[in-house]
């Protein structure tokens, strides 16, 4: 067989073969993309109910629909060797709701519901971080809270907010409970009461804006896990926190009947703890009877660069590097708090819970 020969049929098997092998190219990049895209695990992979809940994140970005979603470096998943988790982050400063002087990464329910009709909200969690900046004499401080009530009308207040807190240099920190009363009249007279679940209530304070309480023996760890149940039946909120190597604890609280309807129910903790900043109302009798509220969760940071000599108990005066994120995260000025469970759903007769 001549060159001629043998090159021309060279030719025809390179003219034939190539495009079997840009198609098997293409095939592969197919498969490569996704397998990628399958790799990618989404909070609503890890916790089911995404899709009853929007979001609001610390940047200030909002977020509809949460299937399938993730927002870098605020929402998102990460694995700690054994569990995913899904992760809310939120700096010190950023952009804040309306009604907030503190930045969030924190779910809002859809759905709305009134006392007499009831919810359950349910989670299991460890808070990973919270700012290492502030003022030690600010109730606030060095908090975050990671679970709520919130009435999305009349003052819309917060019959409940669950919160965990730990002073720089402490190795064990508190998780507590709030209840703001749902004010008579004038709301700028409002008031959080705090009850300690494991640890500290909000009321212990340091002596100066760098001294500390001392570290409480039964507190929670960053990293330690621990669960939460709300359970609103019938105008009456139940609650049940868990933690492994510690007392359950449970509570209850009615929400349709004020226990701080007079001036002479004002807890001496309200007194002591708002007298500089003139906050000594009383609640409507009724309490939040006939509002509408909803659950969130997440992490609503406490802190914030305001100053603590205009309001000694919400005002914490943490750094925030003119809003800087990337600093404020780089310098341990944010909360950071990690899910793996968590419900929503109807409220139901205690009784007949099966954690009861």
């Amino acid at each position: 067989m001549n060159t001629k020969i043998i090159k021309l049929l060279l030719r025809l098997v390179l003219i034939v073969s190539i495009p079997f092998v840009i198609n098997s190219c293409k095939d592969s990049a197919k498969k490569s993309n996704t397998e990628v895209a399958k790799s990618i695990i989404y909070p609503s992979d890890v916790i089911p109910f995404m899709d009853e809940f929007t979001i609001l994140c610390g940047d200030g970005k909002s977020i509809k629909d949460l299937v399938k979603v993730e927002h870098k470096d605020f929402f998102y998943v990460s694995n700690d060797g054994k569990t995913d988790w899904v992760v809310y982050k939120t700096p010190n400063s950023g952009i804040t709701s309306k009604n907030s002087s503190n930045t969030r990464t924190e779910l809002g329910q859809k759905k709305h519901w009134k006392a007499e009709t009831g919810g359950k909200l349910t989670g299991t969690l460890k808070v990973m971080h919270v700012s290492t900046s502030g003022d030690a004499r600010v109730a606030a401080s060095y908090s975050v809270v990671v679970g709520q009530i919130h009435g999305t009308e009349g003052h819309e207040n917060e019959p409940l907010k669950i919160f965990y807190k730990k002073f720089p240099g402490h190795k064990k920190g508190s998780v507590y409970w709030n209840y703001e009363i749902n004010t008579e009249g004038d709301n700028s007279k409002r008031w959080d009461y705090s009850t300690p679940v494991w640890g500290y209530d909000m009321a212990v304070v340091g002596s100066s804006p760098t001294s500390y309480p001392d570290e409480p023996e039964d507190g929670i760890e960053l990293g330690e896990t621990f669960s939460y149940e709300v359970n609103v039946y019938e105008g009456i909120m139940y609650l049940t926190f868990k933690s492994e190597g510690h007392e359950t604890k449970k509570f209850t609280k009615n929400l349709l009947k004020s226990d701080f309807a007079t001036k002479a129910d004002i807890p001496q903790q309200i007194l002591t703890l708002y007298a500089s900043i003139g906050r000594d109302g009383v609640e409507r009798a009724n309490a939040y009877a006939g509002e509408l509220q909803n659950f969130k969760q997440g992490a609503y940071n406490q802190t914030n660069g305001k100053d603590p000599e205009e309001n000694i108990v919400w005002h914490t005066g943490s750094e925030t590097y003119n809003g800087d994120i990337a600093k404020q995260y780089a310098n341990g000025c944010y909360a950071e708090v990690w899910f793996k469970e968590a419900t929503v759903g109807p409220g139901t007769m205690p009784n007949k819970d099966k954690n009861e």
